[in-house]
C-alpha cells in the first residue's frame, strides 16, 4: 500500500487551475460580499458576531473528532480571554481553555510566522493533563512511534483496514521544517505552483498537508483545521473570524474523511481536495449567514431604535430581550421590574416600542398579555 508521502514526486503536489477556477472565483466572490457585510456592523455588533463564529469553529471543531463541547462554556472562555465582562455563564475547563488559546492565537496571531514552537505550544494546550483519555501521549513535541508507526485504522481485532499510516517518526521534523518554510513563504524548492498561489488554495494544501504528515501523537485533525484557518485569516487579510469552515466539514463528516482518505492514497494531483474544500467552504458560507442572523437582526433593531428616538430604558430592554439566556415574553410587570420604573411608564414604552413596530403584542390578552421581539 503506498500513501502520497511516499512518492518521489512528495510533497510537489499538482492540481488543474482551469477544474477550479470558476468554484475559486465564486467563493471569492461570495466571501468578499459576506466580509463586506460583516465590516459594515458597529463595533459591539462586530465583535458579537465574531465570538459567535469563533465559537462554532470551536465546538465543531471537537465535534468532528466525536468531542462534544458545552457551547456555553467555549463562549465563556473566548469572552474572558478577550476582556469582555461575563456573568452568569459556566466556567470553562482547562481542556476548553486550551482549545480556545489555541484558536485565537491562530486567528489573532495570523500575521505571525507559523513555527514548531508554536505548534508545540498548541499541542500542549490541547492536551494539559499529557493524556488523550486514558492513553499518556508524547505532548507538545513532533511524535516518537514509541509504540508504533501512526496508523489510522478501523474494524475489529485481526480485521484491521489501515486508512492512513503518516511518515516515519524521524522523518517528521524534516517534513514540519519543509512545511512551514513553504507556509511561511520561506521556501525555494517547491514548485512555482505552490508558492504562486491563491490564499485560499493554500489554506486547502496546508490542511492536507498537515495532516499527511501527522506530525502528532493525537490532535492533528484540530491543530490541521487551525492551521487553514490562519490561512484563511491570511487570505481574508482579517484577524476576526466570520465564518466557520469546521462547520462545513462537520456537516458533512463521512465525505471529509473519505476525500482525504482517497486523496492520500492517490496521485500527487490533489484537483479532487482542492474542488471539495472549495464546495465545503462555500456551504459554510451560507451556514454563516444564519449562524450571525440574530446578529444582523439586532444590527436592524438598534437602527429602528435610533430612528425612532427610543430612551434609554427602552433600548436597554430591547438589548436584554435579545440575550440568549432570555427566558419568556416581556410584560408590564416584568419590564416595570427589569427597568426600575413605574407601571405606567413601563407600559408607555411598551406601547411606543410596538407603534415602532419592535416589538409585537402575543394573542392573549388581559392579564396575560405579552409581547416579543419583532423584526
Amino acid at each position: 500500500m503506498t500513501f502520497i508521502h511516499e512518492s518521489p514526486d512528495w510533497p510537489h503536489f499538482t492540481w488543474a487551475p482551469h477544474a477550479v477556477a470558476d468554484s475559486l472565483a465564486a467563493v471569492r466572490h461570495k466571501l468578499g460580499n459576506h466580509l463586506g457585510l460583516m465590516q459594515s456592523l458597529g463595533f459591539g455588533l462586530k465583535t458579537e458576531a465574531g465570538i459567535t463564529t469563533l465559537v462554532a469553529e470551536i465546538v465543531k471543531s471537537s465535534a468532528i473528532e466525536g468531542e462534544k463541547l458545552d457551547t456555553e462554556e467555549v463562549r465563556s472562555s473566548i469572552a474572558r480571554k478577550l476582556g469582555i465582562e461575563v456573568a452568569g455563564v459556566p466556567k470553562a475547563t482547562r481542556e476548553v481553555d486550551g482549545i480556545v488559546e489555541m484558536m485565537l492565537d491562530a486567528t489573532r496571531h495570523c500575521d505571525e510566522p507559523l513555527t514548531a514552537e508554536r505548534l508545540w505550544g498548541w499541542h500542549a494546550a490541547l492536551f494539559p493533563t499529557g493524556r488523550s483519555g486514558l492513553s499518556r501521549i508524547t505532548v507538545g513535541a513532533w511524535r516518537t512511534d514509541e509504540h508504533g508507526p501512526m496508523q489510522v485504522v478501523s474494524g475489529p481485532l485481526g480485521h484491521e483496514r489501515v486508512h492512513f499510516e503518516g511518515p516515519a517518526a524521524p522523518r517528521v521534523a524534516g517534513e514540519m521544517q519543509r512545511f512551514l518554510d513553504w507556509f511561511n513563504g520561506a521556501s525555494t524548492e517547491i514548485s512555482p505552483l505552490l508558492i504562486e498561489m491563491d490564499g485560499v488554495l493554500k489554506a486547502a494544501v496546508a490542511h492536507l498537508w498537515f495532516v499527511t504528515i501527522h506530525p502528532f501523537d493525537d490532535g492533528n485533525g484540530r491543530i490541521a483545521r487551525a492551521v487553514a484557518e490562519l490561512a484563511l485569516a491570511r487570505a481574508d487579510g482579517s484577524k476576526e473570524r466570520f465564518y466557520s469552515m469546521s462547520w462545513g466539514i462537520e456537516a458533512t463528516r463521512r465525505e471529509y474523511y473519505l476525500q482525504l482518505e482517497s486523496t492520500q492514497r492517490g496521485s500527487m494531483d490533489i484537483t479532487s481536495w482542492l474542488a471539495w474544500f472549495l464546495g465545503c467552504l462555500d456551504r459554510s458560507l451560507d451556514a454563516s449567514e444564519a449562524l450571525t442572523g440574530a446578529v444582523f437582526r439586532k444590527a436592524r433593531l438598534w437602527q429602528r431604535l435610533a430612528e425612532a428616538g427610543a430612551n434609554e430604558r427602552q433600548r436597554a430592554m430591547l438589548s436584554r430581550m435579545l440575550e440568549p439566556d432570555w427566558v419568556g415574553y416581556l410584560s408590564t410587570a416584568k419590564y416595570a421590574t427589569l427597568a426600575k420604573c413605574s407601571h405606567d411608564t413601563a407600559l408607555r414604552d411598551i406601547k411606543e416600542l410596538v407603534a415602532w413596530g419592535l416589538v409585537a403584542r402575543n394573542e392573549a390578552g388581559g392579564r396575560s398579555t405579552s409581547y416579543r421581539v419583532e423584526g
